[in-house]
C-alpha cells in the first residue's frame, strides 16, 4: 500500500499527527493507496514556507521560471502512464480520458511558461504637468489552490500553471477522493528545480485545512474549484481580507437543438457531453431542449445511441465510454434526481438502473439514463445532478427556447445546435452562460477565458484573463525634472 505525503517547504513529510485517509478506486470500492493528513499547524507552516519563498521567486527571471516549468512538463510527459494508471484507478474514468487529461495539463504549464516570457506593462506621457507613468504589473503573493476530484490534473494546472508563472508561490490542498495523479504532477516540478516553498502540498478536510488556506492572512489569492455552497462561504471569508478570488462553481448547462440542426452532429455531440466523466463535469449537459419539429427523430436517435455506450471499469476496458460514480454520495443524487422526476411524471427510455452482471457487484456504477415528460419543477431542472441523467424538452420558439435555457441560477456552459448563424448569435447573446458552444460540446481552449456567470463563479480562468488575475497592477507616475547641470 503506497503512501503519498505532504510537501512542505521542499520536504515530504509523513505528517505530525500521523492521521492518514485512504483513497477508494470507486469501479471496485478498494483502497488503492493512504495519505497523510495535515494538521492546522503544519497547514500554517506550509503558507509560511510559501511567503518567504515568495520573496525570492518573485524576483526570478521569467526566462528561468518558465525553463522550470517546461521541464516540468516535460518530465510529466515522460511518466505519463503511470500517472495515467493511478488517475484512473482513484477516479473511474476510462483510461483513454485520463490520458486525455493529463496531456492537456501538460500543454497548459507550457502555454503559461511562454506567457510569462511576454508579460509586460505600459508607459505613457503625463496628461498634465511633465511626468511620466509606468503601470507595472507583479504577482498577487501567496495563493491557496483547492482542486476538485473530477479532473484533479487538469483544473490544478489551471490554476498553478499562470501562478508559478507569473510569480506567485502556493499552497495546493488536492481533492481526498483523487489526490494521487495531482501529486505525481506536483513532483514533476520539484524535481524539474523548482526552489524550496514555492510549491507546497497539504493534505486533509475542507473545515480544517482547506478553512486554515482561506482564512488565513498569508493567502493573498483564493483559486477553488467546487460546490457552489462552498464557493459561497470561501468568497465570505475572503471578502474580510479583500484577498483575490477565483471561483468556478456549479453548472446547469442547457443544450439547445433548433429545427434546421444538423442531427448527425447535434447528436453524438450531446452524447458525449451529456455522458462523458458519468456526467461528471461542471459543463456537461443537465438539460436538453430540441424544437418541436425535431424532438421525435432527435429522441429516437438519442435514445438509440444511449442504449449502445459501454459502461465498464475503466483498468479493464480502456476504451469504454463510461466508468463510475466517484463514490455513493454521487450515485445517491442521481437516484434521487431520478426517483423525483418519475414520481412527477417522467418517463425513462434508457437506462434507469445499475448495471447487470458480476462485474458491477461492486463500484457505484449507473447506466447513462434518459428521461422524457420533463417538467420544469423537477430536481433534475432545478439542482445540478452531477451524473448521467439526461432530461429532454420541447420548445416551439427561440425566444422560449432562450427561457428555457436561462431558468437556472446557473451560468457556466451553454450549447446551441443550428445552421443559420443569425439564430446562433441571437441565442449566444442573450443565454445567460460564460462560455457558449455553437456546434461544438466544448467550451474549453487554453487561450480563451473559462467561467461562470451567475451562481457559477466569479473570475476566470486559462488565457490571458487566467494570467491576469494572479497578477496585481501599480502605477508609478514620475515628475520629470531639468537634470542638474
Amino acid at each position: 500500500m503506497e503512501k503519498y505525503d505532504l510537501l512542505i517547504n521542499g520536504e515530504w513529510l509523513p505528517g505530525e499527527s500521523g492521521e492518514t485517509f485512504d483513497v477508494i478506486n470507486p469501479a471496485r470500492e478498494e483502497v488503492v493507496a493512504q495519505c497523510a493528513v495535515a494538521t492546522i499547524p503544519e497547514t500554517q507552516t506550509a503558507l509560511e514556507a510559501a511567503q518567504t519563498a515568495f520573496e525570492s521567486w518573485r524576483y526570478t527571471s521569467a526566462r528561468e521560471r518558465c525553463e522550470i516549468l517546461h521541464l516540468a512538463a516535460d518530465l510529466f510527459r515522460e511518466r505519463i502512464d503511470r500517472a495515467a494508471e493511478l488517475l484512473t484507478l482513484e477516479h473511474g474514468k476510462p483510461l483513454q480520458d485520463s490520458y486525455k487529461e493529463l496531456k492537456f495539463s501538460a500543454d497548459v504549464i507550457d502555454y503559461y511558461a511562454e506567457e510569462a516570457r511576454r508579460l509586460h506593462g505600459t508607459h505613457f506621457e503625463g496628461d498634465a504637468g511633465p511626468t511620466h507613468s509606468f503601470v507595472l504589473k507583479q504577482p498577487v503573493g501567496v495563493v491557496a489552490a483547492i482542486t476538485p476530484w473530477n479532473f484533479p490534473v487538469d483544473l490544478l494546472s489551471w490554476k498553478i500553471g499562470p501562478a508559478l508563472a507569473v510569480g506567485c508561490t502556493a499552497v495546493v490542498k488536492p481533492p481526498s477522493q483523487s489526490p494521487l495523479a495531482a501529486i505525481e504532477f506536483m513532483r514533476c516540478f520539484i524535481d524539474a528545480g523548482l526552489p524550496p516553498g514555492v510549491l507546497n502540498i497539504v493534505m486533509g478536510a475542507g473545515r480544517t485545512v482547506g478553512a486554515e488556506l482561506v482564512t488565513n492572512p498569508i493567502s493573498r489569492k483564493i483559486a477553488f474549484t467546487g460546490s457552489t455552497e462552498t464557493g459561497l462561504w470561501i468568497a465570505q471569508q475572503a471578502a474580510k481580507n479583500l484577498k483575490h478570488v477565483t471561483l468556478e462553481l456549479g453548472g446547469s448547462a442547457p443544450f439547445l437543438v433548433f429545427p434546421d440542426a444538423d442531427l448527425d452532429l447535434a447528436v453524438p455531440q450531446a452524447l458525449r457531453r451529456c455522458f462523458s466523466h458519468t456526467g461528471q463535469i461542471c459543463i456537461s449537459v443537465n438539460r436538453i431542449f430540441v424544437h418541436q419539429d425535431v424532438e421525435q427523430e432527435f429522441t429516437e436517435r438519442f435514445v438509440d445511441s444511449t442504449k449502445r455506450l459501454r459502461v465498464a471499469d475503466g483498468m479493464k476496458v480502456p476504451d469504454a465510454d463510461m466508468g463510475p460514480m466517484i463514490d455513493g454520495a454521487g450515485l445517491q443524487t442521481v437516484l434521487d434526481h431520478l426517483n423525483d422526476a418519475v414520481e412527477k411524471g417522467a418517463s425513462v427510455l434508457a437506462g434507469g438502473t445499475k448495471p447487470e452482471g458480476e462485474e458491477f457487484s461492486k463500484g457505484f456504477f449507473f447506466l447513462p439514463t434518459v428521461l422524457t415528460g420533463i417538467d420544469r419543477n423537477m430536481k433534475v431542472m432545478r439542482e445540478e445532478t452531477f451524473g448521467p441523467l439526461a432530461p429532454i424538452s420541447t420548445f416551439n420558439t427561440t425566444d422560449e427556447a432562450i427561457t428555457m435555457a436561462n431558468d437556472t441560477p446557473y451560468g457556466l456552459a451553454a450549447y446551441i445546435f443550428t445552421r443559420d448563424l443569425d439564430t446562433a448569435m441571437y441565442a449566444a447573446e442573450r443565454v445567460d452562460a460564460g462560455g457558449i458552444g455553437i456546434n461544438v460540446n466544448d467550451i474549453t481552449d487554453m487561450r480563451g477565458p473559462f467561467g461562470g456567470r451567475k451562481m457559477s463563479g466569479v473570475g476566470r480562468e486559462l488565457g490571458q484573463p487566467g494570467m491576469d488575475s494572479y497578477l496585481e497592477w501599480k502605477h508609478v507616475r514620475l515628475l520629470r525634472q531639468a537634470p542638474r547641470q
